[in-house]
C-alpha cells in the first residue's frame, strides 16, 4: 500500500489501544494498520501548511515568511502567560487571538516520564495528553481564558516539569504514581485569581493505551533532512512517534510541511 502527501500531525482517537490516522490530500492511513509490517519513509519535498508553496520548512510545520507573520504562531502559543486578547491587545490578529484566547482552557498534571504541568483548551482534551504520550493525566482547573491558564502553568513549573523527556517516554521509562494524590498538593501554589477554579472533587483521571507491541531499550530519531529514505519494521505508535525495531523513531509532528511517500510491505 502506497501513500504520498503533506505531513501533519497524527489524528488520534481515545480506545484500547488509541487509534493513529495520518490524513493526506487524496487518502488517509490508519497508522495502526501498519503496525508489525515494515514501512518506507521516502523525503520528495516541502510544502508549507499556511501558505501551501512549496518553500523549506522553518518551523512547526510553517516556512519562514509565515511563522513569523501568522497569528496561528505567535508567542502567546508556546507561552500561554502572554496571552493578552483578554485585554484586547493584539498580538498578530486580535479576531484569531480571541477566538483561541477567550476560550476554556485546562491546566493539567501529566505522566509521560515525570509528572509534567501543561495548558491546553478544553476541546483539545484528551489529545494534547496523547499527543504528549502520557499514560495517564488529570486536570487541575478549568479557567474561561489563556492568560490564566498560562500564569498558573508558570506557578506549578516551580514544582513540576514542564517538558517531555521523550527518550524516558518512548522507552516507557515512567514514574509509579497516583496522580490523583499529584493533583491534591497543587491547590497551595496557585495564583490567588485561580484558587476559585480549583475542584479537589473533580476526580477526572484519564489512563492512556498506546498500540506498542514493544518499547525500545535505546531511540535514535530520524531526520528526514540527513537520512531522506528510511525503512523498518513498525512495533509501535505513542504520543506523536512511530517506534521502529531497531529503536529508530520518528517524530511526525517535527516534520508537519514535509511531503512524503510511504510504502506499506
Amino acid at each position: 500500500m502506497q501513500y504520498e502527501g503533506v505531513l501533519s500531525k497524527m489524528e488520534t482517537e481515545l480506545g484500547a489501544p488509541i487509534q493513529y490516522y495520518l490524513t493526506f490530500e487524496n487518502s488517509f492511513l490508519n497508522v495502526n494498520q501498519a503496525l508489525n509490517k515494515h514501512l518506507e519513509i521516502s523525503f520528495q519535498g516541502y510544502q508549507c501548511l499556511n501558505c501551501s508553496k512549496k518553500k523549506k520548512i522553518f518551523r512547526q510545520g510553517f516556512c519562514y515568511d509565515c511563522f513569523y507573520s501568522s497569528p496561528a504562531v505567535g508567542d502567546w502559543i508556546m507561552r500561554p502567560e502572554l496571552s493578552t486578547a483578554h485585554l484586547g491587545i493584539a498580538d498578530r490578529d486580535l479576531d484569531y487571538e480571541a477566538r483561541v484566547q477567550l476560550t476554556p482552557h485546562v491546566v493539567y498534571l501529566a505522566l509521560s516520564s515525570d509528572v509534567k504541568v501543561g495548558v491546553t483548551r478544553k476541546t483539545q482534551v484528551p489529545t494534547r495528553w496523547i499527543d504528549q504520550g502520557a499514560c495517564q493525566a488529570v486536570s487541575i482547573v478549568e479557567v474561561p481564558n489563556r492568560y490564566l491558564a498560562g500564569i498558573t502553568e508558570v506557578a506549578l513549573k516551580n514544582h513540576f516539569v514542564d517538558k517531555t523527556n521523550w527518550r524516558k517516554m518512548l522507552q516507557n521509562d515512567v514514574l509509579d504514581l497516583d496522580m490523583l494524590t499529584e493533583k491534591a498538593r497543587v491547590f497551595e501554589f496557585l495564583p490567588e485569581e485561580v484558587k476559585q477554579y480549583f475542584n479537589a472533587d473533580l476526580d477526572e483521571h484519564f489512563v492512556m493505551n498506546y498500540p506498542v507491541l514493544h518499547y525500545p531499550k535505546k531511540v535514535t530519531g530520524l531526520n528526514l533532512d540527513k537520512t531522506p529514505n528510511f525503512a523498518g519494521k513498525l512495533v509501535g505508535i505513542k504520543g506523536q512517534y512511530l517506534i521502529f525495531e531497531d529503536g529508530t523513531v520518528f517524530n511526525v509532528r517535527s516534520f508537519e510541511g514535509y511531503v512524503v511517500g510511504m510504502n506499506i510491505i
